[in-house]
C-alpha cells in the first residue's frame, strides 16, 4: 500500500472511531484533523469534506462488522446456531463492543435522517445486505430441512435484525448486557418454534 493509500486509511479508521462515538453532527472537521494528527490540507487532499469521510468511515465500520458476523457463522453447522453466533458478537455490547464506539448501523441509523439524505441511502443498504444475510442462512435451514417450510423468511430476518439491534441500544442505554441476552433468547425460542419435529 502506497503512502498516500495509508494516509487515506488512516484517516478513515479514525474517523469511524470518532463518527461512531460522537456522531456525524457532533464531530467536527477539527475533531477529524485532531483524532488523525494530521494537517487541514492533509485531509482535504485526499477528500472532499465531512460528508464524503463520513460515508467511507461507515462503510469501512459495516464491512469490519460484516466480517465479523461472517466469521462466526462460518464456525456454526446449522441455521440456528448461525443465526445465534451472529448475534452473539454483540453480547457484550456494553463493556467489548465489536466496534469502537458499539454498532455502526444503529448508531448511523439513530442518526442518518433527511438532513443527511446520502448518509441515510448508505445505512439503508446496509440494513437491507444485514437482513438478506440472515434471511440467506434462514433459507438454508429450510432447504436443509431443518426449518419447515411455511416459515417467512423475510418477515423472521427482519423481525431478528429489528430485535438485535434494539436490544445493543438498549443494553448501551441502560448500561447492562441482560437485553442483548433476552433478545437472543427469545431468538432461540423462535427459531426452536419453526424446526422440523420427527
Amino acid at each position: 500500500m502506497r503512502k498516500g493509500e495509508k494516509t487515506k486509511q488512516h484517516i478513515i479508521i479514525k474517523s469511524a472511531e470518532l463518527f461512531n462515538k460522537k456522531g456525524y453532527a457532533g464531530s467536527s472537521m477539527q475533531d477529524i484533523i485532531n483524532v488523525t494528527g494530521l494537517t487541514k490540507g492533509g485531509i482535504y487532499r485526499r477528500f472532499s469534506g465531512k460528508d464524503e469521510i463520513a460515508i467511507e468511515a461507515f462503510q469501512y465500520s459495516g464491512n469490519k462488522l460484516k466480517e465479523m458476523f461472517v466469521e462466526a457463522a462460518n464456525k456454526e453447522h446449522t441455521a440456528l446456531k448461525k443465526i445465534i453466533a451472529i448475534c452473539s458478537v454483540h453480547m457484550d455490547t456494553v463493556n467489548n463492543p465489536p466496534i469502537v464506539g458499539g454498532c455502526p448501523l444503529l448508531n448511523t441509523a439513530v442518526e442518518s435522517d433527511d438532513a443527511y439524505p446520502s448518509l441515510r441511502q448508505h445505512t439503508v443498504g446496509a440494513f437491507e445486505d444485514f437482513t438478506s444475510f440472515i434471511q440467506t442462512i434462514l433459507n438454508e435451514g429450510i432447504k436443509s430441512g431443518e426449518f419447515r417450510k411455511e416459515m417467512d423468511t423475510e418477515s423472521v430476518a427482519s423481525f431478528i435484525v429489528s430485535a438485535l439491534e434494539g436490544g445493543v441500544m438498549a443494553s448501551n442505554l441502560m448500561k447492562e448486557n441482560k437485553h442483548v441476552e433476552v433478545v437472543i433468547t427469545q431468538l432461540k425460542v423462535l427459531l426452536h418454534a419453526y424446526q422440523k419435529r420427527e
